[in-house]
């Protein structure tokens, strides 16, 4: 992969530490007069990033929007923090990649067959196919790893630990080491693994670059050891690697890559305090003025095709079907919030779910029943508040890299709720003990799951509630973040 990197970095820069991502910690909006707004996202990622405490510390983000490329050509070498944006005391460098690269990159390459092979989404007897459009989205991907390589090496100081995030930049880490051999590099995937069998429906010369991208970090991390198996074992099939599974350990090439798991928990100090807002009270007042004093079964997702949401109607449509002792006592409130609209799957299949939900309630409506309410539209004090109201949590992802839902829904619950989580969730490595476990596929034995959680006494669904928070929140974002930083030095 030398091929695609540029001339070395005359000289190193002053970062002890670096993140790699392609989402920031900041987005930009243009206003109407041409002015620049910005805005300070969240989630694990930034959260953990907090817990560094070195003013040094670089984060490299590739800029998403128009918006976020101006501010990127208006900072020095891309540098918010220097051009007087307020980063949140953190150095942020935005990356002003060529838009039609991006697009590639990220639509094609990383959303479109990345994705869709570690979630095992394809429809087999029709895709994929990869032909000559591919390449050139292969050829984006590969330029876009580039720029993040080169970007790092510039930023880092002598010997300097990077830890690069997920599938969007499986190729950076060698880039990197050919850039700059005196780093710690680290790689974390926030997704599943594929199983080798699958695995390989990717060109073989794509399938081996990608494992060889991540080879070239000193150590590759995932959130369960089933993922950090599966890519041991894809490095065995694919290149030919030495494994050790007991040690977690793939010898390429002359190096050794150590694998970690770091499995990420939720951010209950944040969770609880900020479930107890008055937006959020607010909120759930309405939301029990919607359902009565009737049982709740609570989802919360994007609408991304691993989540499973079709599938989880049906189910609720089948316990309507099969016992009637619910009819006019049961309420379904699914948040199902857009995702990657600007792929045509995702689109489809946000218009499936409000087909069958329509159905659901045409079939089952009374004058005084609307026995689901669904809500397409993201509000993040509305998913709390639903997470405060749940009964029972529905989760059953064909396929998820952890599932912070599933561990956020028992942190908030105000009476404790009973959660029904599919076996392909990461976080059922964590949670199986406490949760009632499905077969994401099984629409039948999903409706006799969420019947059992229904039906299960108040004090021992409380007793599973406490079990799972404590699980749930056993490794916070700061923590987690801190871990790999740790292991990798």
């Amino acid at each position: 992969m030398a091929d695609h990197v540029s001339e070395r970095p005359q000289q190193s820069g002053a970062a002890p530490i670096l993140v790699a991502s392609n989402r920031g910690p900041v987005s930009f909006r243009s206003e109407d007069d041409g002015t620049l707004t910005l805005r300070r996202g969240g989630g694990g990622l930034v959260s953990g990033l907090s817990a560094i405490d070195d003013p040094n510390a670089v984060w490299v983000c590739a800029a998403l929007s128009d918006a976020d490329r101006t501010a990127a050509r208006q900072a020095p070498e891309g540098r918010l923090d220097r051009a007087g944006h307020d980063v949140g005391g953190q150095a942020v460098r935005m990356l002003d990649i060529d838009p039609e690269t991006f697009a590639r990159a990220y639509n094609g390459v990383a959303n479109s067959t990345l994705w869709f092979v570690h979630h095992l989404l394809y429809q087999t007897p029709l895709q994929p196919a990869f032909d000559a459009g591919f390449r050139t989205e292969w050829a984006a991907y590969t330029a876009y790893n580039t720029a993040f390589a080169e970007a790092l090496a510039a930023e880092a100081a002598p010997g300097a630990a990077v830890l690069v995030q997920d599938y969007h930049l499986s190729l950076a880490p060698a880039l990197l080491r050919e850039l700059r051999p005196d780093l710690r590099i680290g790689h974390f995937s926030h997704t599943p693994w594929a199983p080798p069998d699958y695995y390989r429906l990717l060109p073989d010369d794509v399938a081996a670059a990608v494992l060889e991208g991540i080879l070239g970090a000193d150590r590759a991390a995932f959130l369960t050891r089933r993922w950090a198996l599966a890519f041991a074992d894809c490095c065995a099939a694919v290149l030919g690697a030495e494994v050790d599974r007991d040690a977690l350990t793939v010898t390429h090439g002359g190096r050794t890559t150590r694998l970690g798991v770091h499995g990420l928990g939720a951010d209950a100090e944040f969770l609880r305090e900020r479930s107890r807002r008055p937006d959020v009270d607010e909120r759930l007042a309405a939301l029990r003025a919607a359902v009565g004093d009737r049982r709740t079964i609570v989802r919360v997702d994007r609408t991304e095709l691993s989540k499973n949401i079709v599938r989880g109607l049906l189910a609720y449509r089948h316990l309507l079907r099969t016992r009637p002792e619910w009819l006019g006592n049961v309420v379904h409130v699914a948040f199902a919030y857009p995702s990657r609209t600007d792929l045509a799957e995702y689109r489809d299949y946000t218009a499936e779910v409000r087909r069958v939900a329509e159905e659901i309630n045409a079939e089952f409506g009374t004058d005084d029943w609307q026995p689901l309410v669904l809500h397409v539209d993201d509000d993040f004090p509305r998913s709390l508040a639903a997470y405060r109201l749940a009964d029972v949590a529905l989760v059953n992802p064909i396929r998820d890299g952890m599932n912070l839902v599933a561990k956020e829904v028992p942190v908030v619950s105000d009476r404790g709720c009973a959660l029904v989580l599919s076996r392909e969730a990461g976080a059922h490595a964590e949670l199986a003990d406490d949760a009632i476990t499905v077969n994401p596929y099984d629409v039948i034995a999903t409706a006799d799951a969420l019947a059992e959680a229904l039906a299960m006494p108040a004090g021992e669904r409380a007793d599973r509630t406490k079990r799972l928070a404590a699980a749930a929140t056993a490794l916070p974002p700061q923590q987690w973040f801190l871990d790999q930083l740790d292991a990798l030095r």
